[in-house]
């Protein structure tokens, strides 16, 4: 798997991976907006399917291990349709404050709009994770599931989910990591095969979710991931891996 960084070609542009595509640095945020537009209003019943509803229990720990408390600021990056954000706004209370944040216009529209369904009204913001509108030390929690793969230049996120975080703010990023290796053969077989299949059949739209497939192999593996964190200015970083490293929960804290 590889980091975030990119490359200049010969012409001296710089480029970067849209799953094993190389493009130009430009052209990744349009492109993943364009898989999300497309998927947005199937996106839950995809994630049903393609996890077998494990997303939810990966969430669930997700959500235990922020610990949030009635009060807290509370920031929820790539929010998509909310399912984290509804739960830290529930256990922030009336005193707190839950921010939904996205760059994809219309996944944050389908996260607001569930949330408004449940009777909350959560302060949202179309905005790039790489360039936050947020002071610094302004939140207790950032958390940001399933969203950092796709992000250009995570490092450059992974900053700036430092630099609002308070002295003291722990940062969450849930996302698909490195399989344990006895199981990559048949974890492999099922991604880039019966991905694309549900993800045609059901969103249609197969080639999205060929992505998604290939973003999962490209992004950081456990230990860089951490490195990276910790290099973004956080401690006491660690990871949980959650079925067998399908995906893995990094959390790190802000001290100084």
């Amino acid at each position: 798997m590889q980091n975030s960084t990119s490359s200049s070609d010969i012409s001296g542009a710089q480029s970067t991976h849209f799953g094993f595509q190389t493009v130009a640095e430009n052209e990744k945020a349009r492109k993943v907006a364009e898989v999300f537009h497309s998927v947005a209003a199937s996106y839950d019943i995809m994630n049903d399917l393609m996890s077998g509803g494990l997303h939810r229990i990966w969430k669930a720990f997700t959500i235990s291990r922020a610990a949030i408390r009635p009060g807290m600021r509370v920031l929820d990056i790539a929010s998509g349709t909310g399912d984290l954000a509804k739960a830290f706004a529930k256990r922030a209370g009336a005193t707190g404050e839950v921010w939904m944040t996205d760059i994809n216009d219309s996944m944050l529209r389908v996260g607001r709009d569930r949330i408004m369904d449940a009777g909350m009204v959560l302060p949202t913001a179309v905005c790039d994770a790489e360039r936050l509108p947020f002071p610094d030390g302004y939140f207790d929690r950032v958390s940001v599931a399933f969203g950092l793969r796709n992000m250009t230049h995570k490092d450059r996120a992974l900053a700036e989910m430092a630099r609002v975080l308070k002295p003291g703010g722990k940062l969450l990023v849930l996302e698909f990591s490195r399989v344990a290796k006895p199981l990559a053969p048949v974890y492999d077989w099922y991604s880039f095969n019966m991905l694309p299949l549900m993800g045609k059949l059901v969103a249609k739209d197969e080639a999205s979710y060929r992505y998604l497939a290939e973003s999962i192999r490209m992004h950081p593996d456990q230990e860089t991931l951490a490195g990276m964190m910790r290099e973004a200015g956080l401690e006491r970083v660690q990871f949980f891996n959650l079925t067998a490293g399908v995906a893995a929960l990094h959390e790190g804290v802000k001290l100084g």
